[in-house]
């Protein structure tokens, strides 16, 4: 390590890891600053270190000549403009374990601060009140627990709830249910969760894939008497549909540590009688405040010293020789992994990929990694790259078996994945054709379409004027459909159909797909 390192922290790290940082490089605590600061300030240090608040942005890494590493002290990199480190070869690292305990530990309370009506109780006592016989709770002994994210963090909780005797179950697609079962864990569809569940607890990342999972009309599937928890990221929850839900008393409360915008100002639904809201203080505590500043302390100074980092977020898995061929596989197999986790909500027993032609040539854990990634990247609660991808899979439970083909039927190049799933074998194929990544099978049938924008994949009963009405529908929404594909057996029989939209489906759309006598399924697809 060089003896001029230097280290910028702009957010509150505990002292034990700044002496850490202390007895090997030169660190400026610079706590508060603004994006302006930051960028002239910033091309004297190899290192930063931040929390949630300080934005790293393309602009402050452009400014950052010198910096190695940018460590987020906690889980996720929301605040860290990934794409624009990697162009620029800052390495980006975060502490994905550190927070686990803290973030279960206060979903738990936050259950206990509801059916104990624990909140409301201390308001009514500090205002003078005794309302003793007004505020009648509820035991979570015996209740059902439903957590939606069988991750780190759902893992946590499921251990904590069942000390209390509590029946747990989950929604979580990418977790086994051999795994599950050893967690004492039954999974199940979301809808089932949902209607069967007393207290739902939410703990998958946010984005596009997750935004609104929890709509009105998922709401409306819930009891109730049950109550909702959310400790994972704002916008996961229609905040709008749960504020009219517990106003008609559809719900019985819900507890949030997180929201669509933070702080909430102007949002009703904090000021409901039924609702306990914290500030984002999940991973607040002093413990996971400790553990997340070590982790990335010690990463940092692996990397300023030539090792390589534990968690890192954006670290490349390949030489650029070996991108250089493997790239475009890499690619499909992410796009194959995205598109078969959407496609399908059934639990994993295990996974089998297939290289066929080309890439059974080459080294394929680069392949397999990439399928794992595209696919736990949706369900997740931490970043998932190349480096760790393997390990997260193994985490949950899912087996997975590789096996390579020298023919490649009429491609020159083939990825498979085939799935054994709760409900069945699943198969989606892919191939790189004119340079670009191409679906070419789905569940049996060969089709070719990109791997890419939005698609709509439906399975049907095949008969005359189904592609017609699907048309008119998206027409009357204002959809446009910019190809069609269409894979059958035969007239009467099964038949997959994949449309690419130009638009984002409104809501309700779907469900007037789905409501045709002749659709079995429809999904939509983001890649």
């Amino acid at each position: 390590m060089s003896e001029m390192a230097r280290v910028l922290v702009t957010e509150p790290l505990a002292e034990e890891a700044l002496a850490r940082l202390r007895a090997s490089v030169e660190v400026d605590v610079r706590e508060g600053l603004g994006p302006e600061e930051l960028e002239q300030i910033i091309g004297e240090y190899e290192a930063l270190i931040v929390r949630s608040r300080t934005k790293v942005t393309e602009a402050v890494l452009r400014a950052g000549s010198r910096l190695q590493i940018v460590a987020r002290a906690g889980s996720g990199v929301d605040n860290i403009d990934v794409e624009a480190a990697t162009r620029r070869g800052v390495l980006v690292v975060n502490a994905p374990d550190g927070n686990t305990v803290a973030v279960a530990e206060h979903a738990l309370g936050l259950m206990l601060a509801l059916v104990r009506h624990i909140a409301a109780a201390d308001a009514a006592i500090k205002a003078g009140a005794w309302p003793k016989g007004n505020l009648m709770g509820a035991e979570l002994r015996g209740k059902t627990l439903g957590i939606i994210g069988l991750g780190r963090i759902g893992t946590a909780l499921a251990r904590r709830a069942a000390a209390l005797e509590m029946r747990i179950i989950a929604h979580d697609p990418f977790v086994s249910v051999e795994h599950a079962a050893r967690l004492g864990v039954e999974m199940m569809p979301l809808d089932d969760l949902l209607r069967q569940a007393d207290v739902v607890s939410v703990h998958i990342p946010g984005g596009e894939h997750t935004r609104k999972l929890l709509n009105a009309e998922k709401l409306a599937l819930m009891k109730p008497t049950a109550y909702l928890i959310n400790c994972a990221r704002g916008g996961i929850v229609d905040e709008e549909a749960l504020e009219a839900a517990l106003a008609e008393g559809r719900l019985a409360g819900a507890a949030l540590d997180v929201f669509s915008r933070e702080p909430p100002v102007g949002l009703g639904l904090v000021k409901s009688p039924k609702t306990v809201c914290t500030p984002h203080l999940a991973a607040s505590t002093e413990e996971a405040q400790r553990t997340c500043s070590l982790e990335v302390v010690e990463q940092v100074l692996d990397v300023l010293s030539g090792r390589p980092a534990r968690c890192a977020v954006n670290a490349p898995a390949l030489s650029s020789d070996e991108m250089a061929k493997l790239g475009p596989y890499i690619d499909l197999a992410t796009r194959l992994g995205s598109f078969y986790g959407q496609m399908t909500g059934n639990s994993i027993q295990r996974l089998e990929l297939i290289y066929a032609g080309e890439p059974a040539r080459y080294d394929t854990s680069p392949l397999r990694a990439g399928v794992l990634m595209g696919f736990l990247r949706l369900v997740a609660d931490e970043p998932v790259n190349l480096v760790n991808a393997v390990a997260i899979a193994a985490s949950r439970g899912i087996a997975i078996a590789e096996r390579r083909e020298p023919d490649a039927e009429s491609y020159t190049n083939l990825l498979k994945v085939q799935a054994s799933t709760t409900r069945g074998e699943h198969l989606v194929a892919g191939s790189i054709v004119r340079g670009r990544p191409r679906a070419v099978c789905v569940d049996g049938f060969w089709l070719d379409f990109p791997l890419e924008g939005h698609l709509l994949v439906s399975e049907h009963v095949e008969q005359p004027g189904i592609l017609g009405q699907m048309g008119t529908i998206l027409g009357e929404g204002g959809v446009n459909i910019s190809f069609v594909q269409v894979g059958r057996w035969g007239r009467g029989s099964r038949g997959v159909m994949v449309l690419g939209l130009d638009d984002v489906v409104p809501p309700g759309l779907l469900d007037r797909i789905r409501a045709m006598p002749s659709i079995r399924s429809a999904r939509l697809i983001r890649i």
